[in-house]
């Protein structure tokens, strides 16, 4: 069994966006909210205020590893698997037990979101660089403003939810997930 909870600020509203008002989750890249949960989560749960997240590439670049020790010992370890291969070894390890991670952000594209067959490509169909180091330059220079701060996110916390801690949160955002019987459906992807 395992328990899955959806952050505080997956249900915002976007009602009186204007167009100047684009801004960013944590992290220098598009890609996911890895950073923003690892620095929220070493906050909520160990106290720690962490500025930088280092990324340790472990078998290759598209599997970096994230970690938070504390006194000696490892409290959080974050994981982002990138491109079908690190899926797919991912989901081996899991199945044998041996997938020790917390927290991991899953993207099919390799190289992440920016690299993606959806984004502007050299005319051999290769990525091309330039332009991806001036999109990752783009969206940095959007502003950063944490999700929780977002007047809307804290609106339906107050008026739908009844607060932060309130026991309609914990029904409304909280879930357990227990392993089921392995199915005999032909549907089954066989990893």
């Amino acid at each position: 069994n395992f328990r899955v909870h959806l952050p505080f600020w997956f249900f915002p509203r976007f009602d009186d966006i204007k167009e100047g008002d684009v801004v960013r989750h944590d992290g220098k890249r598009s890609d996911g909210y890895l950073e923003h949960i690892f620095k929220h989560a070493a906050k909520e749960l160990f106290g720690v205020d962490v500025k930088e997240i280092t990324y340790k590439a472990l078998k290759n670049k598209d599997f970096q590893e994230v970690t938070l020790e504390k006194d000696g010992e490892t409290v959080l370890r974050f994981a982002a698997a990138y491109g079908f291969r690190n899926i797919q070894n991912m989901v081996l390890k899991l199945k044998k037990g041996k997938f020790l991670y917390h927290f991991v952000e899953v993207l099919a594209c390799p190289g992440g979101c920016l690299n993606g067959k959806g984004q502007a490509q050299s005319e051999d169909g290769k990525p091309d660089r330039a332009l991806l180091a001036q999109m990752e330059e783009v969206y940095a220079a959007i502003p950063v403003r944490p999700p929780e701060t977002n007047v809307h996110v804290q609106r339906v916390y107050q008026d739908w939810l009844q607060g932060r801690g309130s026991d309609k949160a914990q029904q409304t955002l909280h879930t357990t997930y227990s392993a089921v019987s392995q199915g005999t459906s032909s549907l089954d992807i066989k990893w």
